[in-house]
C-alpha cells in the first residue's frame, strides 16, 4: 500500500507497465526537492531584504513546491484525525517573515518552511501536527503548543484523573521509539495551582506545552515516499492526540 492507494500485483502483469504505473503515482504526489534544500541554504547566508528581493523568483518556486506538498498531506491527516476537520491550506503555513519588534536578532526571514496542520490552522489552540522543512533541522512534531491556560488546565485535569492511561500512551514502543518522551523546553520546575504536590504523577502536570517531535535526517526528506513515512509517525502520534481532543472537547 502506498498512502491510502493498494496496488495489487498478478502474475500476468507486464512489468514495464507495473513500473510506469508506480512512476505515474510518485510523479503525483508532490516532493520537497533539493531546490528547497539549496535556497534555504543560500538564504541563511544571505538573509537580508536585497538578496531576497533578487531572488524572489526563486522563493516564489521552492514556496509553490512547499505548499503543494502541504496541501496533499492535508487530506491524508484529517482522514487519519478527522478531529481536526478539513483546515484550509492558507491557515496552515506560516509566513517566512519574521516578527523582528521584540528580537535581538534582525534578521527578516525564517530559513526553514513550516506547517501546523489542526482545526483552525496554526493558529489554533487546540492538537495539531507540524511539519517542518529546514536542512540539517527538519522534523515532524504534534501535540498543543503553549495553549491558553483554560485549555491547559484541561489537559493537566483529564492527566490527573487519567495517568495510567497517559503514561500508557507515552510509553508505548512505538511512540517512544519515535518520539522518546515530551518536549520540556517550558517545563515547570514547581507543581502546578490545584493540584496536589503528593500526587504521584506529578511531574506530568509540569508542562506548559504538551509535544512530542522527531528529527529526521535531510536524506529522509528527499525520498520519493516522503509523504508515506511521516504519515506512519503520526499514525504512532495518534493515541496521543485523541488523549488530548478528549480532554479539551469534554472540559
Amino acid at each position: 500500500m502506498y498512502g491510502n492507494i493498494k496496488i495489487i500485483l498478478t502474475l500476468d502483469v507486464n512489468l514495464a507497465q507495473t513500473t510506469s504505473f508506480l512512476k505515474q503515482i510518485f510523479k503525483s504526489w508532490k516532493m520537497i526537492t533539493t531546490s528547497t534544500f539549496n535556497f534555504l541554504l543560500k538564504l541563511k547566508e544571505n538573509n537580508n531584504r536585497e538578496w531576497f528581493q533578487q531572488h524572489k523568483k526563486e522563493y516564489e518556486s521552492v514556496r509553490k513546491e512547499y505548499e503543494s506538498f502541504i496541501g496533499d498531506m492535508i487530506p491524508e491527516i484529517s482522514l487519519l484525525d478527522p478531529a481536526i476537520g478539513q483546515p484550509a491550506l492558507k491557515d496552515c503555513l506560516f509566513r517566512i517573515y519574521r516578527d523582528v519588534r521584540f528580537s535581538n536578532d534582525k534578521s527578516p526571514y525564517k530559513t526553514h518552511f513550516g506547517a501546523f496542520i489542526g482545526k483552525g490552522g496554526r493558529k489554533t489552540n487546540g492538537v495539531g501536527y507540524y511539519i517542518h522543512i529546514e536542512p540539517g533541522q527538519s522534523m515532524i512534531a504534534g501535540g498543543v503548543y503553549q495553549p491558553q491556560p483554560d485549555i491547559l488546565k484541561l489537559i493537566r485535569n483529564e492527566i490527573y484523573f487519567n495517568s495510567a492511561e497517559f503514561k500508557h500512551i507515552l510509553t508505548d514502543p512505538k511512540f517512544a521509539g519515535f518520539f522518546g518522551a515530551l518536549d520540556d523546553f517550558d517545563k515547570m520546575k514547581q507543581s502546578p495551582k490545584d493540584f496536589p504536590a503528593d500526587f504521584p504523577e506529578i511531574d506530568l502536570l509540569k508542562y506548559r506545552s504538551y509535544i512530542v517531535f522527531k528529527t529526521l535526517p535531510d536524506k529522509d526528506i528527499l525520498k520519493p515516499d516522503f509523504r508515506k513515512d511521516i504519515l506512519e509517525i503520526f499514525k504512532a502520534m495518534l493515541p496521543f492526540h485523541i488523549f488530548l481532543h478528549r480532554a479539551i472537547n469534554n472540559g
